[in-house]
C-alpha cells in the first residue's frame, strides 16, 4: 500500500494516526484532507504527509481527492449539531465516499464509528453513525469498522474539559452521572486503525475499541478533578434538567460543552458489548486510563487549561 487518504486527519485521533504512520512506514505517502490548510499545522511538516485543502462534501472535489489512492481512512464525525448536521456529516458523506471510491476503483476503507450505534438508538449521533455503517457495508468495499468508546489522551476534549471546568468552578452540575463509559487511549485506537490497514483478515470485520476498565461519568469527572488538583463536588442532575442546561449551552457561541443529543446518547452504555472482536483480536493490549491520564492532567495548569479550552471552543 503506497498511498493512503485520511479524512479527518487534523483532529485529535487523526494527528496520532499521522505520527504513527510516519514512524511505521516511510515509504507510504499519506494525504490529509482538510477544510483549511491552517488546520493542518500539527501534521504538515511530518515527512510523507501531504495536507490538501478540500471540501469533502462536494462530490467533484471528493472524487478528485480519492483518485490515485490505495486506501481511505474516514475519521470525520461531529458530536454536536442538528439532525440535518448529523445527516450531512455522517450519512451523506458516507454515501458520497462510497460513490467516490467506486468511481476511482478504490476498495479498501477503514471507517471509525462509535460504540452504541444502532437504528433505534436514542440520539441523532448514534442513529446517523449506524446509518453510515450500513451504507458503507452495502457498497462494494473491503471495509473494516472501528467502534471506539470515548477516547482519551494528551489533547483530548473529554478529561481535559472536565479538568478545566473544575479549575474555575466550585461545583460540577452533571446530567448522566451514572452513564457508563469504557475509555480507550488514542494511541491504542490509532494502532488498531493501522493494523486494520495492514491486515487482510480485518476486512469485513467490526472491532470494539475499549479500555480495560468501565467508569461512570461521575467517576471520570472526579478523576479528572483529582488529577489536576481541583476535584469539586459533583451535583447529579435529572435528565429533564440536564436537557434544559444543554439547551442553554447550545445557544452559546462556539462548540457547546453539552448538547441535548449528547444527553440522549448517554442512555446507551458506551461500553463493549462482546458481540464483536475487541482490541485483543488485533494483538493490542489496551492501556489503562489510570496509567496514562496522570501524565497530562497534572496539577498547576488550571486557569491555563481552561483558557486553552475556551479558545479552542470559540474557534472550532
Amino acid at each position: 500500500m503506497k498511498r493512503v487518504l485520511l479524512l479527518g486527519g487534523t483532529g485529535f485521533v487523526g494527528r496520532s494516526v499521522c505520527e504513527r504512520l510516519v514512524e511505521r512506514d516511510t515509504a507510504m505517502r499519506l494525504t490529509v484532507a482538510t477544510r483549511r490548510l491552517a488546520h493542518a499545522k500539527a501534521v504538515q511538516f511530518l515527512p510523507t504527509v501531504d495536507p490538501v485543502e478540500c471540501d469533502v462534501h462536494d462530490d467533484p472535489q471528493l472524487a478528485r481527492l480519492v483518485a490515485g489512492h490505495d486506501a481511505v481512512v474516514n475519521l470525520i464525525a461531529i458530536l454536536h449539531g442538528s439532525a440535518a448536521d448529523f445527516e450531512k456529516v455522517h450519512v451523506r458523506l458516507a454515501r458520497r465516499l462510497a460513490g467516490a471510491c467506486a468511481a476511482a476503483g478504490v476498495t479498501r476503507l477503514v471507517h471509525v464509528s462509535a460504540l452504541g450505534v444502532g437504528p433505534d438508538a436514542p440520539s441523532n449521533y448514534l442513529r446517523s453513525k449506524a446509518e453510515a455503517e450500513a451504507i458503507l457495508r452495502a457498497a462494494p468495499l473491503a471495509l473494516s469498522v472501528l467502534r471506539p468508546s470515548v477516547i482519551f489522551g494528551a489533547g483530548d476534549s473529554f478529561l481535559n474539559l472536565f479538568a478545566a471546568l473544575q479549575s474555575v468552578f466550585p461545583v460540577m452540575p452533571l446530567a448522566g452521572v451514572d452513564a457508563r463509559f469504557q475509555p480507550v487511549w488514542v494511541e491504542d485506537v490509532s494502532e488498531a486503525l493501522l493494523r486494520c490497514l495492514e491486515r487482510k483478515d480485518s476486512i469485513g470485520k467490526t472491532y470494539e475499541c475499549a479500555g480495560p476498565q468501565i467508569f461512570t461519568l461521575g467517576e471520570l469527572v472526579r478523576l479528572a478533578g483529582r488529577l489536576c488538583g481541583h476535584e469539586r463536588p459533583v451535583v447529579a442532575l435529572p435528565e429533564s434538567l440536564g436537557k434544559l442546561q444543554a439547551a442553554a449551552m447550545e445557544l452559546m457561541p462556539g462548540v457547546p460543552l453539552m448538547s441535548r443529543d449528547n444527553i440522549l446518547s448517554m442512555r446507551v452504555p458506551n461500553v463493549a458489548t462482546g458481540q464483536w472482536p475487541g482490541l485483543d483480536a488485533l494483538g493490542i493490549t489496551p492501556s489503562s486510563l489510570h496509567a496514562v491520564a496522570p501524565s497530562y492532567l497534572s496539577p498547576g495548569q488550571g486557569v491555563a487549561r481552561f483558557n486553552r479550552w475556551r479558545s479552542l471552543r470559540a474557534g472550532a
